[in-house]
């Protein structure tokens, strides 16, 4: 993931739990395997609505013929600066949100008064490198949160109060956790971020009720292991290959996917081969922790290319062929549509560009393999340039799937590309960047495409996968960091936009339907619910981290200054009556 050392923050949390005492809204009903399997229209259970990652609520009170009447039913600020990114989780009346350094607050979701409020004491001297927190997971009668300084905590979902605390990483390496915990079969799932200081990235399972470790499995393949001769002389251990993004999970076949990220350092000469499993997807055996299946978007990562979205579940026709779909819009630039097996294999199907590569020069129609323009591959003793930038097609913020217009909507950035400088010899130090690149280069690294400002650079893209053909695109001329939320109203929610603005679009055209602004700028995953029969959109403003360190790329390159303000507030909209 892309750094800005400017912005790293220092911060100490009371380690507190808050109890209002008040406005709880009744009975919670224990979260089971079956309600996550199959969860209720009325309810957002989980970190992208179902255990398949589609974004998408089938609710429909709210539509594209009434859009235009959704207004404000509640607020609340969180009195927390930076990137507020995670989706309010609702069961049944509660509602639950994370902010920036690992807080968790719970709700009453029709009222919007506060229950609880849990605080996460982080050690003062702390490096934090990205303090964004993606959400937490809800299992049995308990919530779980993962944190900056590497723990998975489960907290009493009514009171609030600590179960249990576990620690997952090692916080010295300055290992962390960023993601929603993923809830299965009665265990919590997360993975580690750190690959920019060397940590070696893994997939990490607790027991949900003692908190204690079931299994671990790392992303970088070790000697003897499958894929271990693809790592030269132990570079596997300080060979990153993150877990920033929760996965998605078959729950049929009991096995979680998850994307992970670039390999360790950037420069490519210390570490030639392929360097499995960084910049893949993953399948896991949710029992064991085995690795049952792969597949790699990229080898040899010299791009800073993380692929750290989880591929969207689904089962659709590509090129006519009915498939059980792993889909991801790749950083690279790629769309890529892949077919999962019982067993876990992973199979290439069609990958197609969604935003300008210039350094894919053609990839194998039967394994998915791409190859190489040297001329456009980052190393030592060069400066190269590339498209798209190392902040890629899309980032972090994931897609959508609507089983009712069969699309597959992307929140893309084109035209955008990157120039790094020569790469620096580096050594592992514990605790240290280990990127290989000086970190002004990386960070003043953005170029337009072709050398000119572009008309325009965000585009909300909407994907036919049997075709492989764009079906629509909305196009800005600024760039998007913009989760998705689609509906079974035909509707899609996004924000992203510098202008702060978060909109609703009709999800078969694309056509702008409701626009609403925002005390902030939006990075947030939207979700919606229902209680007592009216439906909610729900969604954080907060703009910061990753969002505000690509625009600040983008106003160098135009010699401007974007001041988008900063601040949490929790918006929930219904239709006016």
């Amino acid at each position: 993931m892309t750094l800005n050392l400017k912005m790293l923050t220092f911060a100490v949390i009371s380690a507190t739990t808050l109890i209002a005492n008040a406005g709880t809204p009744g009975p919670y009903s224990p979260v089971t395997d079956e309600r996550l399997k199959n969860p209720e229209p009325k309810n957002w259970l989980m970190y992208r609505g179902n255990y398949e990652g589609w974004g998408y609520s089938p609710l429909e009170k709210i539509n594209s013929t009434n859009v235009k009447k959704l207004t404000l039913a509640w607020s609340a600020a969180t009195g927390v600066t930076e990137g507020h990114q995670s989706p309010p989780i609702v069961n049944n009346g509660y509602m639950y949100i994370t902010t920036p350094n690992g807080q968790v607050i719970a709700f009453n979701a029709i009222t919007g008064q506060e229950i609880w409020r849990y605080k996460k004491d982080i050690p003062a001297d702390l490096l934090m490198l990205h303090n964004t927190n993606r959400g937490v997971a809800l299992y049995g009668d308990k919530v779980f949160v993962a944190t900056v300084d590497s723990h998975l905590i489960a907290l009493d979902a009514v009171t609030g109060k600590v179960v249990w605390d576990t620690v997952v990483g090692d916080v010295k390496a300055l290992s962390y956790i960023t993601l929603a915990p993923l809830a299965a079969k009665g265990k919590i799932l997360v993975g580690s971020s750190g690959g920019e200081t060397g940590v070696r990235g893994f997939v990490a399972a607790f027991d949900a009720v003692t908190g204690k470790q079931s299994w671990r499995t790392y992303t970088t393949a070790a000697p003897g292991e499958p894929g271990g001769d693809t790592w030269p002389d132990n570079t596997h251990q300080n060979g990153g290959a993150s877990v920033w993004i929760t996965g998605t999970y078959d729950s049929a076949n009991n096995i979680a996917y998850w994307g992970t990220g670039n390999p360790a350092p950037w420069p490519t000469e210390g570490r030639q081969g392929d360097n499995l499993y960084s910049t893949s997807v993953v399948a896991i055996d949710v029992d064991s922790g085995k690795i049952k299946g792969h597949h790699q978007y990229h080898h040899n990562d010299a791009w800073d290319w993380d692929e750290v979205s989880a591929p969207i579940l689904m089962d659709t026709k590509i090129n006519g062929r009915n498939v059980k779909g792993a889909v991801h819009a790749g950083r690279n630039g790629y769309l890529w549509m892949l077919d999962r097996q019982s067993s876990g294999k992973i199979d290439f199907v069609n990958a197609v560009p969604y935003v300008h590569n210039d350094v894919f020069t053609s990839i194998d129609k039967k394994t998915g393999r791409p190859s190489y323009s040297k001329e456009h591959t980052p190393g030592m003793g060069k400066a190269v340039t590339f498209c798209p930038s190392l902040w890629g097609g899309k980032d972090w913020p994931p897609e959508a799937w609507n089983p009712k217009t069969r699309l597959f909507y992307i929140p893309a950035n084109n035209n955008l590309c990157s120039e790094l400088p020569k790469a620096d010899e580096i050594t592992y130090k514990k605790g240290d960047l280990y990127i290989g690149y000086p970190i002004d280069g990386v960070l003043g690294s953005l170029r337009y495409k072709d050398g000119k400002k572009p008309n325009t650079i965000g585009e909300l893209q909407a994907w036919d996968l049997n075709t492989g053909k764009l079906a629509w695109v909305h196009k800005f001329d600024r760039p998007i960091w913009s989760p998705l939320l689609t509906t079974g109203g035909n509707l899609l929610f996004t924000g992203g936009t510098n202008d702060r603005v978060f909109r609703a679009f009709d999800a078969t055209t694309g056509k702008v339907l409701w626009e609403q602004n925002m005390p902030s700028g939006v990075t947030a995953v939207p979700s919606s619910y229902e209680v007592n029969g009216e439906q909610y959109i729900a969604v954080q403003a907060g703009w910061g981290i990753d969002a505000q360190r690509m625009q600040s790329g983008i106003d160098a390159l135009d010699g401007s200054v974007t001041s988008v303000p900063q601040g949490g507030t929790l918006m929930v909209f219904k239709l006016q009556k």
